[in-house]
Formats: C-alpha cells, structure tokens, sequence
C-alpha cells in the first residue's frame, strides 16, 4: 500500500512585490507587442512570398518593380530567378541572405533612406559576381587565363543591366 505523507513548509511563501508584478506584466506587453507588430508587418509586407523562389516577390517593393519588368525582358527570366543571381548556394546562406536584405530593405523603405534607383551593396555584387561565375565558369575561366589575371575580371564592370535590361 502506498503511504503518502505531508511535508510542511518551514516558511511561508512570500506574495510577489508590486515591482516584480509591474515588471512582469510590462515584460509580457513588450514581448507581445514585438510579437504582433512582427506578425502583423510579416502579413502585411507578404512575407511568407519572400521564402519563394517566384520572382514576383522581390517587386512586392515598388522600388524593384523595374528590376522585375527588365529581368522579364532578359534572356535569363528562362534559365534564372532573382535567388539565383542574388543569394549564395547552399540553404544556411540564401535564407540568411534574404534575412538580412529582408531586414535592411524594410528599415531603408520605411525610413525612406534608400537610393532610387536602388544600388548594390558591396557584399551582395560579390554574390552576383559568383553566381555569374559559376553559371559562366567555362567561358569565363578562358577570358581570365587570356587577361592573363589571378584575381579574375568582374562580369558585372561590363554587363550590370544583364539580368534587368531596359
């Protein structure tokens, strides 16, 4: 037979302070209002098409809306989508990628402190001269041994309008 026996407390427990209770409940409110502030712009700025590959996203900004027409334009609309140009390979680095330019994006465009038209910063043209490069890696690998050069010339000093042509 199972014998259940009590223990009592040697000392009351003691009621939380007003502060600790003040402190709680303002916790609670700005985690909260993190929490639907950010669930409500992630609705609200289509978020959920930013972990597509469907180009249409990236003209969810009307910055980019030209970029999109011209990538439509482009002979690479058939063999390329905006991730293949500007995300590195591999799933850990495109997702943080699009984090990072998702962030940074909605902070100038809410500020309005961004170029119109939009520039690429320098982290991600070293993206988009890798993905140039190993999409082009046999032609671009006979230019670099003619231009006698180890560092390798950039693909988009002579053809930045490639994948958003006017």
């Amino acid at each position: 037979m199972l014998h259940i026996t009590s223990v009592e407390s040697r000392g009351s427990v003691k009621a939380p302070s007003k502060l600790t209770v003040f402190l709680a409940v303002l916790l609670a409110l700005i985690l909260g209002s993190a929490a639907g502030l950010g669930a409500f712009t992630f609705t609200y700025a289509h978020g959920a098409s930013y972990l597509t590959n469907d180009p249409r996203a990236c003209a969810n900004c009307h910055v980019m809306q030209d970029h999109l027409d011209g990538w439509v334009k482009s002979s690479h609309r058939a063999v390329a989508t905006c991730n293949d140009c500007h995300t590195p390979a591999g799933l850990l680095p495109k997702y943080f990628t699009k984090a990072e330019h998702g962030f940074f994006h909605s902070l100038a465009f809410t500020t309005g402190q961004f170029h119109d038209p939009i520039q690429i910063k320098a982290r991600s043209l070293r993206v988009t001269e890798n993905a140039c490069r190993k999409c082009h890696k046999d032609i671009v690998h006979q230019i670099d041994i003619a231009a006698n050069s180890t560092v390798g010339l950039s693909c988009t000093r002579c053809h930045a309008d490639v994948g958003h042509m006017d």
